[in-house]
């Protein structure tokens, strides 16, 4: 019953203070996922286009952002981006800024998302019978439309099983922005272990949210994969 009061809501618990920062997390992955597949299939297409420059430049992304710790790129980020920032408003002015660390966040985050997501989009465009293209060609469709009509959903579900585990890992990967004062999960939970004394319950209930998050994500992705699979299964 005790720890049940834990939780409650209002001033003698912390379930609103959880709540907040379970928000925080769940934001946070959700808006670094466009930005990260986004560039992520950008950064593929480069590499398929057999373009040297490109090909060279979207390699060189990929293998600095797929080798470096995530949470060493998000110090560079936070750290350096504020630095970066600071020396060019102090070109016209000498006011103090403070880069945020939600958006800090999103940038490493996104960074290392698309730098993952390029390999499986990569396979997934190699996995598309180019004369596939050929024939949309042949059918007068342009560049753009054959793109749009036939290769983009085929990538989309040859792609899906991959970017789902990304999605998985990058799901758990969020709790690191707790390092850069950002009040998500893990920092609400700190800050309630360090007033409570009860590290083994507050961080037992934060493993339970993220199970329970990484398991309805995996429900939902398996309805829209087993969908999008239809009329391909056996």
């Amino acid at each position: 019953m005790e720890y049940l009061k834990l939780l409650s809501f209002g001033p003698g618990g912390w379930g609103d203070e959880l709540l907040q920062g379970l928000w925080i997390t769940v934001t946070l992955a959700l808006a670094t996922l466009p930005f990260g597949l986004i560039g992520g299939l950008l950064l593929a297409m480069g590499k398929n286009t057999g373009e040297k420059s490109l090909v060279l430049a979207a390699n060189v992304f990929t293998t600095i952002f797929r080798g470096l710790p995530e949470l060493l790129t998000l110090f560079i980020v936070y750290y350096g981006g504020q630095i970066a920032l600071q020396k060019f408003v102090n070109l016209f002015t000498d006011t103090y800024v403070e880069v945020n660390g939600f958006v800090a966040g999103l940038i490493a985050l996104g960074l290392v998302f698309a730098a993952f997501a390029s390999e499986v989009f990569l396979s997934a465009f190699r996995g598309i019978p180019k004369g596939q293209n050929e024939a949309a060609y042949a059918l007068g469709l342009s560049r753009y439309h054959a793109f749009r009509l036939v290769v983009l959903p085929q990538l989309i579900r040859l792609s899906l099983p991959g970017l789902s585990n990304l999605w998985q890992v990058h799901l758990k990967g969020t709790s690191l922005v707790s390092v850069i004062a950002l009040d998500d999960l893990i920092r609400k939970s700190q800050i309630a272990v360090g007033n409570t004394k009860e590290p083994l319950f507050f961080f037992s209930v934060v493993c339970l949210v993220y199970v329970s998050m990484t398991l309805a994500s995996s429900r939902g992705l398996a309805i829209v994969e087993d969908r999008l699979n239809r009329g391909h299964k056996r």
